[in-house]
Order: structure tokens, then C-alpha cells, then sequence
């Protein structure tokens, strides 16, 4: 009888073990090599319907982004529906988008390594490319929107023939300089990680591929003194980039910001923005952790349903933070009893235009609100897809709010007026998208997505501690 008795309190031991294994991935640890080499499975092995999204990517990014703006280059921005009273239309708008997804980066990588966040582990460099891509295409519409896109250099802080050096009071230089410091920070922050990898895939291919790599690897070998430096270098990246990231989208904001446009003039700007970056970037992560896991050979082992479980929960502090300052600056600016600012609130909600701020409310309070509270949804790799790009939909319709809806009715009733993007406006923001999804399908057979040592020293850390008849994970500090 205590035979049996201890074989079923062993068993049930084993099956709990196993079950919290398959719940975790931490919990799940598999041999280096196998890692290895499910990860590079999925880099060198490629279908007719990958290079079918490829070309049909490249088409769309080739007419609707480098045409239609070659085309508007060659005519001129009149083309476009930017004219009085709105100035800034879908090419800003799409700007203030980019920039905030690409804040997911630094958010999910930077700041959740500082805290130890463990879940981070298999898709930060999921997101830090996220960063990057985002950068690119945000960073092109400071010089579509000028039209004359060969005057971009007086942009560049240097002194020209004419000693005329550019206007630091522009909102065009402060984006300049933010966008080149952050991509700057942020591709090498996506690099040092990515060393030990590019060493994995150097070793494991031939011809040019293998030369490549071999450069890109810089020697790593995997000494101990190797590893330090890594570490030592990452952990100096991740403190100094966070600043690097709160500073680019208060710049962002200060384009409105500082103005005296009524509807802009707020000092809570700066949060309010950040904050809606960083739902809409961590959105973006999850949409696409759905769709590499989803497309990419084994990633199913890396990502779970409790890396979606864990981002959900950001999501849903963030989507109630981003409700705090909404409702905060919309009653400060109502109660403030400045007219034009109470007319211009006013026609957001009952305006032509209101169902773009229904929509924004419905987006990015409503939707997250309703699910994310439920353990079940959040686990739900299906459902969490659908609710993230409603949030980023949501966040775009708020950044329309924010810019034509408001620049449409201004403080002089006789120049108002509706603004309805152009054909071609939406062009470019379609081929910027398009352009995103292309590096991303480009960058996913080229480099390891997954960090494997990242997983690996993870799953190192991690272990089952008895507690009482209950095993409880427990997290070990690597050095």
C-alpha cells in the first residue's frame, strides 16, 4: 500500500513537471545544438509562397511608395490633398505612427531586461527589428512631406557655403536629430546581441553566406572573457537607450506641442504620447509573434501562449494608462473654457468626422477592456492577434484625430475646412507598410530571429523548487 501510494505521489509529480515543461518554455530546456538547428531550419528554408510575398511586396513598395513619390516629386505636393486649412495630413499622421511602433523595441528588450522580465527572452530580437524597420519608414516622411526633397540637407546641422545653418527652432531639425540617434542606438543595440547568433550561422553554413557571417561575427568564439564583455556591453546599451527612446517621441509631441494651434498647446503631451507608443508598438510585437509563429518552421517551441498571456497584461495596463491621459487632457482642455479648444472637442465627438474618434475609443479602450481581462483570450494566439492590430488601428485613427481633424477647425470659422486624404497620400502610407512587411520577410531568412543563448541561459536559470507537495518555479541569478 505505501508502494502504491508513492508511486501515484511520484507520478503525479512527473505529470505536473510536465505539464508546467509544456506551459513554459523556460521550463522546457531542449540541447543547444537542437535549438541551433531548429533555428537555422527556419532561416535557410524558404517555399514559392515566401518568394510570392516577397514579389508582391516588392511590386507594391516599387509603385505605390518610390512611383507614386517620384511622380509627386516630379509634379509637385499640390497633387496630394494638403491645402489650407490642413497642412499636415496622412504623411504626418503616418510618421507619429512609425515612430511609436518603434518604441516596442527598446520597451520589450531595454526596459523589461532592466527589470528581468524572463518572458522577454525569445522574441527580443523579434521586436528590436521591429525597432529598426520602424525607424526606416518612419524617418522617410520627414523628407516626402517636404516635396522638394533635395533641400533635405538643411536639415543637417553643419555650416554650408552660405554659412546659413538650419533653424533649431524647426520641428523638422528636432526630428532630424531624434531619428538618427535612435536608429543609430537602437541598430546597435539590436547588433551586440545578435554576435553569438551570427557566430551559430557562421559555423553552420558555406560559401557566401558563411563569408558573411564570418564578417558579421567579428571572431566570437564564446570565451568566458568573450561573454563579459557581451554582457557588460548590453547592460550599458539597455540603460543608456531607455532615455534615448522617452526623449524621441517627446520630441515627436513637442512638434505639437509648442505651437498655438488650439488643441495642441498641452503640456501633457510628452507622457500622453509615449504612452500610446508604447501600446501600439507592444501590439505590434504581439501581431507579429502570431505571424512568425505561425509561418516560421519550429518557432511554435519558442513562442507560447504565456509570451502572449504576459503581453497581453502589458497591453491592458498600458490601454488603461493611455485612457488616464486621454480623459485627463481632453477635461483639462474642455474645463479650460478657451472657446475654439471646446469647439474643437466638441466636433471630434459629433463632427463629419466623428467615427474616426469612436473608432480610436473603441480601438484602444473598449476592445482591451472587454478581453484582455480574460486569462483564456490572453492565451489565445488567434483572438490576441485580432485585438492587437484593433489597437494599432485605433492608435492610427488617434493620431488622424490629433492632426487634420483638428488643424480642419481652427479659431477663425471662415477658414475651415474637411481634409480628405489624396489617392496618393494613401499610396505612400500603403508602400511604407509594405515596405516594413518586405525587410521583415528579407531579415527573417538572413539572421537567427530567435536568440538562442538568450533561450538557452534562460532555461540555465530555471528550475522546479518543492514546496510543500507543490513544485514552484524558481530563478537562479547568472553572472
Amino acid at each position: 500500500m505505501a508502494a502504491e501510494t508513492s508511486y501515484l505521489t511520484g507520478a503525479r509529480a512527473d505529470l505536473e513537471q510536465s505539464e508546467l515543461a509544456e506551459e513554459h518554455l523556460m521550463l522546457d530546456p531542449r540541447p543547444r545544438e537542437e535549438m541551433n538547428q531548429m533555428v537555422m531550419e527556419a532561416m535557410t528554408t524558404t517555399t514559392p509562397v515566401y518568394w510570392a510575398w516577397v514579389g508582391g511586396l516588392a511590386l507594391i513598395v516599387a509603385v505605390c511608395l518610390f512611383g507614386v513619390w517620384g511622380y509627386m516629386t516630379a509634379t509637385g505636393i499640390g497633387i496630394t490633398g494638403i491645402r489650407r486649412p490642413v497642412f499636415w495630413g496622412v504623411f504626418i499622421v503616418t510618421f507619429v505612427f512609425w515612430i511609436g511602433i518603434s518604441h516596442a523595441g527598446t520597451f520589450v528588450s531595454a526596459i523589461l531586461r532592466v527589470f528581468k522580465a524572463e518572458f522577454r527572452r525569445p522574441f527580443t530580437r523579434a521586436a528590436e527589428l521591429m525597432t529598426t524597420f520602424g525607424l526606416a519608414g518612419g524617418a522617410m516622411y520627414p523628407l516626402i512631406h517636404l516635396g522638394r526633397v533635395w533641400t533635405f540637407y538643411y536639415m543637417v546641422p553643419y555650416p554650408n557655403a552660405r554659412w546659413l545653418w538650419p533653424n533649431m527652432r524647426s520641428p523638422l531639425v528636432w526630428d532630424f536629430l531624434a531619428i538618427t540617434t535612435y536608429l543609430l542606438s537602437s541598430t546597435i543595440y539590436l547588433y551586440l546581441p545578435l554576435i553569438p547568433d551570427l557566430a551559430m550561422a557562421r559555423d553552420r553554413t558555406t560559401g557566401l553566406r558563411h563569408r558573411i557571417y564570418r564578417l558579421l561575427a567579428l571572431g566570437w568564439r564564446g570565451t568566458e572573457a568573450e561573454w563579459h564583455r557581451l554582457r557588460k556591453a548590453i547592460n550599458i546599451f539597455a540603460f543608456a537607450i531607455i532615455p534615448v527612446m522617452f526623449s524621441v517621441h517627446t520630441i515627436v509631441s513637442w512638434d505639437f506641442a509648442v505651437g498655438v494651434v488650439a488643441g495642441w498647446h498641452s503640456t501633457i503631451f510628452g507622457p500622453y504620447f509615449i504612452i500610446g507608443a508604447i501600446l501600439s508598438g507592444v501590439a505590434a510585437v504581439v501581431t507579429i509573434l502570431f505571424v512568425l509563429r505561425s509561418t516560421m518552421r519550429n518557432f511554435k517551441y519558442f513562442i507560447r501562449p504565456e509570451h502572449f498571456d504576459a503581453l497581453g497584461k502589458l497591453l491592458l495596463v498600458f490601454s488603461m494608462a493611455w485612457a488616464y491621459f486621454f480623459f485627463n487632457e481632453y477635461l483639462l482642455s474642455w474645463y479650460g473654457g478657451e472657446e475654439a479648444v471646446q469647439r474643437i472637442l466638441t466636433l471630434h465627438a459629433t463632427g463629419p468626422s466623428a467615427w474616426v474618434w469612436y473608432l480610436m475609443l473603441i480601438c484602444n479602450v473598449a476592445i482591451p477592456w472587454l478581453t484582455l481581462w480574460n486569462r483564456r483570450i490572453r492565451r489565445n494566439p488567434l483572438a490576441m492577434f485580432f485585438i492587437t492590430l484593433a489597437i494599432n488601428v485605433g492608435m492610427y485613427a488617434e493620431r488622424y484625430t490629433i492632426i487634420p481633424l483638428t488643424l480642419g477647425h481652427q479659431r477663425m470659422p471662415f477658414d475651415w475646412g474637411i481634409y480628405n486624404p489624396s489617392i496618393f497620400e494613401i499610396s505612400i502610407a500603403i508602400g511604407t507598410m509594405a515596405m516594413f512587411c518586405l525587410l521583415y520577410l528579407l531579415a527573417s531568412r538572413a539572421i537567427p530571429l530567435i536568440p538562442v543563448w538568450e533561450v538557452q541561459e534562460g532555461q540555465m536559470a530555471h528550475s522546479l523548487k518543492k514546496v510543500g507537495k507543490a513544485h514552484v518555479p524558481s530563478v537562479t541569478e547568472l553572472e
